[in-house]
C-alpha cells in the first residue's frame, strides 16, 4: 500500500486494514497512547491520519459497545479516520479489556492502513509544508485509477451531515438540562456532564436549536471536523441564541470558532493544525498555565473580535487563540478539550464553572 501526496511525494509500506483507496487531508497527531479514542473522534471525518508515535496497536481494541451506548473509549459509534499511517503496527496486543486487534477493526469496518511509513520523515514534510491532500492506494500498480476511485468517495461536502445524529437524543442525568449541539461532538462531553448530574439533550446542528434551548439551562456547542465556515447555517441559528438565550453559552474546539463567528469575529486554517494531548496553553486571566487535548485545523483571528469580546486563552506554541470569552454575558469557550480522551484532564473544571454559571440562571 502506498500514501501518495499532491506534492508527488510517496510512501510505501504494508497494508494491515481495508484494501480501498481514499483521498483526504493528510494529518499527523503527536500522542503516545488513545488510539481507539482518536479514531473514534468525529473531528477527524474526512481525514487520513498519521500516528508520530511508532508503536501502534499493542493494547488491542475492546469490545464495540451497542449503539447509542456511551463506553468509553469509544468517542463515537464507528471509527471516522478515512484511513490511517504508522510506522509499526503491533498485532500481538495484550489488556485486560482487548476483544481483538486494531487490524481486526479496521477490517471490519472497511479502513485502509498502512504500516512500515517512515512517519517522522512523512510528519516533518507536513510540518515544513503544511497540511496536504493526500491518497492512499492499493497495489495494483493502477496508480491514476485508484486515485479516481478513491476521488469518489471524498465526503468533504457532506461531513457535516455524516457526523451529526438524524435526531434528538436525550441523556438523563440530574434536574439541570444542558442541550449539546452536536455538529461530531464526542462522546466524553455527554460523559462529562452526567458525571456532574447534569442531563443533556443532544441535538443535530440543522435542527432549530431555539425550541430545544428555552426548555434547557445551558448550551454546550461542541466539537466537529472541518471548516467553521462551512456552517453558516448554524452560524446565523447561533447569532440568534447570543441576542435571545439568557443562561450560559460554552464552546468546545470547533464550538470556539462557531462562536467567534457568530459574535462576529473570522476564523483561519492553519498550516498544519494543533493535533495532540500535550499542547499548553494559558489562562489570560489568571496567568495560569496548562496542558491539554487538542485536535483543530483552523483558529479565530483574535483581532477580528468586537469590543464585547476577549481573548481568554493563548497557546504557549505559537500564541494562536485557545479561547475567547464575553465581557457582558456568560458565554464563553476554549479551542482545547476540556473531556480530553484522551489527554490529560487539567481543565476540566471547565464543566464545573460552566454548570455553576447554568445552575443561576
Amino acid at each position: 500500500m502506498r500514501l501518495v501526496l499532491e506534492d508527488g511525494s510517496s510512501y510505501d509500506g504494508s497494508q494491515f486494514g481495508s484494501d480501498q483507496g481514499v483521498t483526504g487531508e493528510v494529518v499527523f497527531n503527536t500522542a503516545m497512547a488513545g488510539y481507539i479514542e482518536t479514531l473514534t473522534d468525529p473531528s477527524y471525518r474526512g481525514q487520513i491520519l498519521v500516528c508520530t508515535y511508532p508503536l501502534i496497536g499493542n493494547y488491542g481494541v475492546p469490545d464495540k459497545p451497542a449503539i447509542g451506548e456511551l463506553v468509553a473509549p469509544y468517542e463515537s459509534g464507528q471509527i471516522q479516520v478515512l484511513g490511517l499511517v504508522v510506522q509499526n503496527y503491533m498485532d500481538k496486543y495484550s489488556h485486560s479489556d482487548a476483544g481483538r486487534s486494531l487490524q481486526q477493526w479496521l477490517q471490519d469496518e472497511g479502513v485502509p492502513a498502512v504500516t512500515g511509513v517512515d512517519t517522522r520523515r512523512l510528519t516533518r514534510k507536513l510540518r515544513e509544508v503544511g497540511t496536504m491532500r493526500g491518497w492512499l492506494l492499493g497495489d495494483d500498480g493502477e496508480t491514476e485509477k485508484a486515485k479516481r476511485q478513491a476521488s469518489q468517495v471524498d465526503m468533504s461536502e457532506e461531513v457535516f451531515m455524516l457526523v451529526a445524529p438524524t435526531e434528538v437524543v436525550r441523556y438523563q442525568g440530574g434536574e439541570l438540562k444542558i442541550m449539546l449541539v452536536d455538529v461530531g461532538a464526542k462522546d466524553n462531553i455527554v460523559r462529562s456532564m452526567l458525571q456532574r448530574s447534569a442531563s443533556v439533550v443532544r441535538v443535530p446542528w440543522h435542527f432549530p436549536l431555539a425550541d430545544y434551548a428555552a426548555e434547557c439551562d445551558g448550551i454546550v456547542l461542541g466539537n466537529g471536523p472541518g471548516d467553521p465556515k462551512d456552517l453558516a447555517p448554524l452560524v446565523a441559528q447561533l447569532r440568534e441564541l447570543l441576542d435571545r438565550f439568557n443562561g450560559p453559552i460554552f464552546g468546545v474546539c470547533l464550538g470556539n470558532q462557531l462562536l467567534s463567528l457568530a459574535a462576529g469575529g473570522d476564523t483561519y486554517k492553519l498550516p498544519y493544525g494543533h493535533r495532540g494531548i500535550y499542547q499548553p496553553v494559558q489562562d489570560l486571566m489568571t496567568r495560569q498555565c496548562f496542558i491539554t487535548s487538542q485536535n483543530h485545523g483552523y483558529a479565530v483571528r483574535e483581532e477580528s473580535l468586537g469590543g464585547e469580546w476577549e481573548p481568554w486563552f493563548v497557546n504557549v506554541n505559537d500564541g494562536t487563540n485557545e479561547g475567547i470569552r464575553s465581557r457582558t454575558h456568560p458565554h464563553m469557550s476554549v479551542q482545547f478539550h476540556p473531556e480530553a480522551a484522551p489527554g490529560p484532564s487539567d481543565t476540566a473544571f471547565l464543566f464545573d464553572e460552566f454548570l455553576a454559571l447554568a445552575a443561576r440562571r
